[in-house]
Order: C-alpha cells, then sequence, then structure tokens
C-alpha cells in the first residue's frame, strides 16, 4: 500500500482540522502540539527526552532528505564506548508524533541506515505529511500551544489527553544512579552530580571531554550525602512545578556553596529554588535560531532551545540576576547569583546539532568545580557516595 492511500488528519482540541497523509506507523496518538524552527537535526530533535508527549511540527518545509543515523545491518543506533548514543539525544524516539509539509521518501546522506518513515514506523511513532504546516504555526503562535491528535484512517481514534504524561520528567529521568569516567582522563578529575530530568546526550559527552567524571542521578535524588564537586540541572520536559524534589534538592546545594549550572528545566528549576515563578510561554521557543543577549556586554549568541516555560524576571529574589535575555520577546534566558557560583541557562550551550557558540558556559563552570575541588573547604569528601531518593 502507498503512504498516500493513508489519509490522516491532525485535529487541534480548538477545533481546527489539518488534512494530509499518514507516514510512520498508522495509528492515532495525541499529544501537545509545538513546533519547531529548526532547518536540520530531527534524528535529535524527535529523540529528545524534553519533547515528550509532544507532537512535534516541523516548520521546515521538507524533512528526511538525510535518512536516520543507524546501523544498515541491524537497524539500531550507534552507540559510544560508554554506551551513550552517538547521533541521538536518548535511546528512543520521544514525541508522540511528527507533522510535516514534506517527507523525503528517498534519503540520501552517507550515515544513513534508514528512511524517517521506517524508523518511525519501526518505533511505533505516528506522522503525518502533506499539511499547510507554516497556517499551522501561524494558528499556533497567535492561539498559543494546544492539545492535538494524530487521526490515521481506519485506526482507534485517540482521545485529546491520552498521549499527555502526567509527569513526564518521572518517565524520561534515569531509574538508577550511573557513574561515568572519561576514557582517557588527563590529570586530577572533577566530579560533577548530574541530576537527569531528561538529559540529552551530548550534555554527557560534553562533560565527560572536559576531564570530568560524572554521576547520574535521577530527578528525584536525595544528594545530601552526594559527593561532587559541581551540580549540574538537566534538560526536561513539562512543567518545572511538577519537580518539587528537585527544587527541594537545589535549595539544600545551595547551603553547601558549591557550583550548580542548570540547563533549559534546570533554569527553571534553580529559579524556583531560590524563590522565583515560573510560568507556560504562549507557544515556547524551540529550534537553533533563537538570539539571546547576555547582561552587561549586550552580544548577542544564537543558541538552540526546546522549552515551553520561562522565569518571571520580577519574582527573582535579592541577590538574583537575569543573566541573558531572549531579544525576540525580552523573555528570561538564563539567571545567575549575585552572591554564589550559581547560575542557568534556558538554551542549550551543548546543543547539537548545533549552533554550539555557547559551549564556554561549559568550560566556565568545570572551572567553578575544579577550583571548589581544590579549596581546602572542598576538600572533604563524603564516605557515603549515595543517598537514596527523597
Amino acid at each position: 500500500m502507498k503512504k498516500k492511500d493513508i489519509t490522516a488528519r491532525l485535529v487541534l482540541e480548538d477545533g481546527s482540522e489539518y488534512a494530509g497523509w499518514s507516514f510512520g506507523k498508522a495509528r492515532s496518538q495525541a499529544g501537545e502540539v509545538v513546533f519547531t524552527t529548526g532547518m536540520t537535526g530531527y534524528p535529535q530533535a524527535l529523540t529528545d527526552p524534553s519533547f515528550r508527549g509532544q507532537i512535534l511540527v516541523s516548520t521546515y518545509p521538507l524533512t528526511g532528505n538525510y535518512g536516520v543515523p543507524l546501523n544498515r545491518k541491524t537497524g539500531t543506533p550507534f552507540f559510544d564506548e560508554q554506551g551513550i548514543p552517538l547521533h541521538f539525544e536518548s535511546d528512543r524516539i520521544q514525541v508522540s508524533g511528527f507533522a510535516v509539509a514534506e517527507a523525503c521518501d528517498e534519503p540520501s546522506h552517507f550515515t544513513s541506515g534508514a528512511s524517517l518513515a521506517g524508523w518511525l514506523e519501526k518505533n511505533n511513532v505516528p506522522g503525518i505529511y502533506g499539511i499547510d504546516t507554516r497556517a499551522l504555526t501561524c494558528r499556533l503562535r497567535e492561539h498559543g500551544v494546544m492539545r492535538g491528535k494524530i487521526l490515521v484512517a481506519g485506526t482507534r481514534e485517540a482521545a485529546f489527553d491520552s498521549g499527555i504524561p502526567d509527569h513526564p520528567v518521572a518517565e524520561v529521568s534515569p531509574a538508577e544512579p550511573k557513574l561515568f569516567s572519561p576514557l582517557n582522563p588527563s590529570g586530577k578529575l572533577v566530579r560533577i552530580l548530574l541530576i537527569d530530568c531528561g538529559a540529552k546526550a551530548n550534555i554527557l559527552r560534553c562533560l565527560l571531554s572536559r576531564n570530568a567524571e560524572v554521576l547520574q542521578v535521577p530527578w528525584n535524588w536525595d544528594i545530601r550525602e552526594s559527593e561532587y564537586d559541581g551540580l549540574f540541572l538537566s534538560n526536561g520536559p513539562g512543567d518545572p512545578k511538577s519537580c518539587g524534589k528537585t527544587v527541594a534538592a537545589v535549595r539544600r546545594a545551595f547551603e553547601r556553596g558549591k557550583p550548580i549550572f542548570g540547563v533549559c528545566l534546570g533554569n527553571q528549576i534553580m529559579a524556583l529554588a531560590a524563590g522565583g515563578d515560573t510560568y507556560k510561554l504562549p507557544y515556547g521557543h524551540r529550534g537553533q535560531n533563537q538570539p539571546c543577549l547576555e547582561a552587561g556586554t549586550k552580544r548577542c549568541y544564537i543558541t538552540s532551545q526546546n522549552h515551553g516555560y520561562a522565569v518571571r524576571p520580577e519574582s527573582l529574589p535579592k541577590g538574583w540576576e537575569p543573566w541573558f535575555i531572549n531579544a525576540n520577546d525580552g523573555t528570561v534566558e538564563g539567571i545567575r547569583s549575585t552572591v554564589g557560583p550559581f547560575s542557568a541557562v534556558q538554551f542549550h550551550p551543548e546543543g547539537c546539532p548545533g549552533p554550539r557558540d555557547t559551549e564556554f558556559l561549559l568550560d566556565r563552570f568545570i572551572e567553578q568545580a575544579r577550583a571548589a575541588a581544590d579549596a581546602p573547604a572542598f576538600g572533604v569528601r563524603h564516605s557515603r557516595p549515595y543517598a537514596g531518593h527523597l
């Protein structure tokens, strides 16, 4: 059966519909409909845990032209020596569905081991193509993100709330801690405690490449007796206020005085832990072309982003200030403490496939952690590196 023989519709909760054709898995699925403005990087976007439970709309008109980087013999992803995905941001597709204007049938790239449609089908993820994604994006910009569903002809209809998880962070966070060490360390290692709320794989790679060993722990980990020189708060899906245990852990970490750096959801969690507030954006920031201005220098960086919530600048307490500002809409893109080594950004310094203009912020964090490890006040190692859950 040719894919054009199977019709599909994308229906939003406001009643608007977009007719097209099914590709990927021929099944109906619901989720929160959001759009991304990235021109490349769909393998990374579809596997980004921050998109958990969402139907992703690509604003770029052609998708799938370079296929999917999979092993051609086995059809499986590539992993490095430590089990970290090489070309994806997690070990699976995280989105509930994918909507594009045109899906390429015949990809052409030396890394391609499967077509986009074949990859989606193998992973039980529905897609819809042939719709007016520009009109759909305009609607989401005007009315905000909303629930929706891909309805494929001949399949059981999905309810609007059936694809939206109650606690998406709990679904993508690891169940147990895991320690990663650089394969070729040079000199003294610095230990980073990574609170993984859905961390992208490139965060791990970037930290390990900077001579850091990384203790990856679940979102609800009790850090009170954990051993670390620096604390890293990862990205993740959903409302940061649903991560109360993570917020409480960060408040305790403030008292220890060791460097803390957050990315994306980590930025929002740090703001909540400091006493600030967050809110949901009308349609979020998702793409590889978001301009951010650094406070003080006014230098503009082009950043990769994927988030639907932001920090209220007026809610930041004394001792905290906005660090980066979105040049498009003036929203807070980063915060920092004026009294301690605590900072976070809303964008992704490790953004893969890019841009990575702000990766120097990871160098800055590792330097802070190394200084903390060398300082006498931080020289005591805890005898019990792992504590239980909160």
